[in-house]
């Protein structure tokens, strides 16, 4: 442990600048927003084509703060460029495998290439630096050859999950007036093909700035491309491999941008309303998703990290920035995390030697239901270290993983964040002590706290998590919507960001995340987490998967119900209900005890396993569901539904 501790980028960091311990890293990079940004520019080797005058300019105020001022830069060059020649360009950028087992590498030299030559072909198609431009795939190496060679030419990226419907994809890219969307002929999931190229094609008939559509897979035949060319299809169609057979140009001029230029829109899911555009910057999303690799997981260069993740979500983009920047190997999977057998995650690390090893609390909860076995069937020693994020931890969940997956050896490194942080708030590392199910603190240079009502500082007690100082990755506001973002934001407190969370900080100095501050349930005057609630249900034995939300209740206002998915093993009767009901009512309070306990084969979640409460909620009480194209398992909303009998809120009452 002492040689880890030695050796970690964080350590070695706080050496070289004479910070004296890791308490006066967080005090100086939270005070000191400059000092400690420019710092992480120069240390990552970030290069400027114009170096920039100032690092941060909060003229504007906080939500609006300016980086890298005057300075022009594209990433790409950071992320490929500038490697070329190096005794890097022969490691491994990216290893790959599908559902079928068929695998893949490419090194970085590899990867440059292509991206110059998808780049050469789309400037040939007439799109520019400023175009919005759509991808739609599988999480395969193509995904990443389109995601740079869009940003290459100076294009803003727009990922979309690669499991949405047509509807999803058409508000997207209407909303950024997309010129082009890539897409592939499909992907695989439990054996189904999984066809995306129709769901592509009349997305795109619906987006009426949408010029071009790059399909992976079969060839686009000229009979064909004439048809789509009719009233009927605007855009024009274009084969991946017939463009990228018709250029040769492996060395291709990468647009200069200025730092703050738009190179990527991602869109999240509200409660309520149309999409959010999240914009993040050539100098922003892709340097703190860098710095959480290098300061929070310890990432080297030497290692593979694999993270269960779609390019919709930000995940998927953080794990190829963070990767490529520090050098490493980023490892993608396409298909179930259970199939054709359960040990499929771990077989994958087994046999692409993955170092770093991302997961969700909800995967682990739903891998933990086939047992030890098919874990110990595998060589798991490449691994170093994991990293989990999308939900609190439960605590038998968490020490399965530690104590039977990683040998009670292996740090799990706890990361909360978002989409419009790009990365994390709160982390573990490998520097300050652990606990089950908590974070280490804040990151460096987030200055993150935990706030009252009033917005005074709390501990020991559950609060709104909030920060105080800009970051280098914050997002640069909703696309084409500053009024939503300022009041999703920066709306409740002057000149701090509030997140949305419920969070604590122990006696210890140690931080938990508690669920989302809009998933609290308020039973009789009385606040509890869903989190707190589904770690009471999921320590049962007989219990897999547990999702908790409160219902409206004429006498209490809001009621407690919890869905369950048992493990194969159980019987799911009333007596089995029953005894959780009293099992939450013994832990934390007759009060609190559930209304129903109900069981069901599924809970609905993304596909980076995220449950989505809000949706569990409405299908339960026959509200309207509001948007659920995130959704990986939507058919897991009928049995719900079912359940709840279309019972509605009664007036007057809301949660």
């Amino acid at each position: 442990m002492p040689d880890l501790i030695a050796q970690s980028n964080l350590q070695r960091f706080i050496e070289r600048h004479a910070l004296g311990s890791y308490d006066e890293l967080m005090r100086r990079s939270t005070t000191d927003i400059a000092w400690f940004w420019d710092t992480v520019l120069r240390d990552l080797g970030i290069q400027f084509y114009k170096p920039y005058s100032r690092v941060v300019d909060l003229v504007g105020g906080k939500p609006w703060a300016h980086w890298c001022v005057d300075g022009q830069m594209n990433i790409v060059h950071n992320l490929l460029d500038k490697y070329a020649g190096a005794e890097i360009d022969n490691r491994l950028a990216i290893k790959s495998e599908i559902e079928d087992g068929t695998t893949r590498t490419i090194t970085y030299k590899e990867l440059r290439e292509q991206v110059n030559k998808m780049a050469a072909e789309l400037r040939s198609l007439g799109l520019a630096k400023g175009d919005a431009i759509g991808v739609f795939m599988p999480m395969v190496p193509e995904i990443v050859i389109a995601m740079l060679a869009i940003i290459k030419i100076g294009g803003i990226f727009l990922p979309l999950f690669s499991g949405f419907g047509a509807a999803a994809i058409v508000s997207r890219l209407n909303d950024a007036e997309a010129k082009a969307l890539f897409t592939a002929d499909g992907t695989s999931r439990r054996g189904k093909f999984c066809a995306m190229r129709p769901v592509a094609e009349e997305a795109a008939s619906q987006i009426s700035t949408l010029k071009h559509l790059i399909v992976l897979g079969q060839s686009v035949s000229d009979a064909s491309k004439k048809t789509r060319e009719t009233v009927s299809f605007p855009y024009r169609t274009h084969s991946w491999r017939e463009l990228l057979h018709q250029t040769s140009n492996i060395e291709h001029q990468t647009c200069v941008a200025s730092a703050e230029d738009p190179m990527m829109i991602i869109y999240t899911s509200g409660t309520t309303g149309r999409p959010k555009g999240a914009v993040h910057t050539h100098c922003g999303f892709p340097i703190k998703s860098a710095q959480d690799m290098w300061h929070g997981l310890d990432l080297h260069a030497d290692e593979t990290l694999f993270w269960m993740t779609d390019m919709g979500w930000m995940m998927g983009p953080w794990e190829v920035f963070g990767t490529l920047l520090l050098g490493a190997t980023m490892m993608l999977y396409d298909g179930a995390p259970d199939f054709p057998e359960p040990d499929r995650v771990w077989s994958l690390v087994d046999r692409h030697k993955v170092t770093a090893l991302g997961v969700s609390p909800t995967l682990i909860r739903a891998l933990r239901r086939y047992g030890d076995e098919i874990v110990h069937r595998h060589d798991l020693s490449s691994l170093r270290k994991f990293a989990s994020t999308g939900e609190p931890w439960n605590p038998d969940p968490w020490m399965w993983l530690f104590q039977n997956v990683g040998r009670a050896k292996l740090p799990i490194i706890n990361y909360s964040g978002g989409t419009e942080i790009s990365g994390g708030i709160v982390m573990g590392n490998v520097l300050t002590p652990m606990k089950p199910c908590a974070f280490s603190g804040p990151l460096p240079g987030m200055a993150a706290d935990v706030v009252d009502e009033n917005g005074k500082s709390l501990r020991g007690k559950v609060g709104e998590l909030v920060i105080r100082q800009p970051w280098i990755g914050m997002t640069r506001g909703f696309w084409k919507d500053r009024e939503r973002y300022i009041e999703s934001y920066w709306s409740r407190f002057p000149d701090v960001w509030v997140h949305g969370d419920w969070a604590a900080v122990d006696d210890d100095g140690l931080w938990y995340i508690l669920g989302r501050s809009d998933d609290t349930i308020k039973l009789a005057g009385k606040r509890v987490g869903p989190a707190e609630v589904e770690s009471i249900l999921v320590a049962h034995p007989q219990v897999s998967e547990a999702a908790a939300v409160g219902v409206p209740d004429p006498i209490k206002g809001e009621a407690l119900v919890c869905f369950c998915v048992l493990k194969k093993s159980a019987n799911g009767d009333v007596a089995l209900a029953s005894a959780l009901k009293n099992k939450i009512a013994t832990e934390l309070g007759k009060a609190l005890m559930p209304k129903d306990v109900l069981f069901v084969a599924d809970i609905p979640k993304t596909r980076n396993a995220k449950v989505m409460r809000r949706i569990v909620r409405a299908a339960y009480i026959g509200e309207k569901l509001g948007d659920t194209s995130a959704l990986e398992n939507p058919g897991s909303l009928e049995e719900i539904k079912k359940s709840g009998r279309g019972l509605s809120a009664p007036t007057g009452v809301t949660s």
